[in-house]
């Protein structure tokens, strides 16, 4: 049988029956990004096809959840060229298969999705919010994938767990709060949906994360943040009224 030479052996190890395989080929794989200077976004959907079976193939909630942060823990290996590309291969993953993840496999997914958020804002918090260009770039990946107010494809399931640990993982990443957190920057995506979404109910929930209580202290006073978290909520209530769905007559 014919194989692709170029292929790291890792690959096909990652969704082993056996844990110790895999996790070897986990531990193969943190060592080859952190030697790669540059990744094909076809090589990374590919690696992450790999992951996301790795993932599946991982049973006990112990062992799962010790996956999921090791699996995060890749970014912190990463390239700066690459840290775009991988988290997009990664979101791009969880959205295709999304909808086949069944109900005994979905928890170690969500946690795995809990993890990879936070990761995503540890990697900035490291940089002390830095670099506003690239920043901005990967909030646009956020808003154009898991937290996309239109885009059809993407589970509302998936949307609803992002906007519910999206202040939560902020939160726990840069724990010091030390006034260089661009929180109102870093609020754009869950804005952008709470008044965009076709769906009234993903709205309402990005409304409840902005009115978060916490967020009006953050970066000491931020006086016009509650304020426009509030706007937020309450621009589109008219809307809601008008285009809110007949569901029928109640029985």
């Amino acid at each position: 049988m014919a194989t692709n030479s170029s292929e790291p052996p890792f690959m096909k190890q990652l969704a082993a029956n056996d844990r110790h395989t895999r996790d070897k080929a986990v531990e193969s794989l943190r060592s080859f990004l952190s030697h790669r200077t540059s990744l094909s976004q076809l090589e990374l959907l590919k690696l992450w096809k790999g992951l996301f079976y790795c993932m599946w193939m991982s049973d006990k909630p112990r062992t799962q959840q010790e996956l999921a942060r090791q699996l995060a823990g890749l970014v912190e290996v990463l390239p700066d060229d690459a840290f775009l590309g991988f988290m997009e291969a990664f979101w791009e993953t969880m959205k295709r298969e999304w909808m086949g993840i069944d109900v005994l496999r979905m928890d170690k997914f969500l946690y795995l999705v809990r993890q990879y958020l936070r990761a995503g804002w540890e990697y900035w918090a490291r940089r002390s919010w830095e670099r506003k260009e690239l920043l901005v770039s990967y909030l646009d990946l956020l808003a154009k994938i898991p937290l996309s107010p239109k885009d059809m494809k993407v589970p509302d399931g998936m949307r609803y767990h992002v906007i519910d640990i999206y202040v939560d993982e902020l939160e726990k990443a840069d724990e010091k709060k030390e006034g260089k957190m661009p929180v109102e920057l870093l609020l754009r995506p869950l804005q952008a949906i709470s008044r965009e979404s076709a769906t009234k109910k993903v709205r309402e929930r990005a409304k409840e994360a902005l009115n978060d209580e916490r967020l009006a202290s953050w970066n000491g006073d931020d006086t016009g943040l509650r304020q426009n978290s509030v706007s937020a909520v309450t621009e589109n209530d008219d809307a809601d009224e008008e285009d809110e769905e007949w569901e029928g007559i109640d029985d």
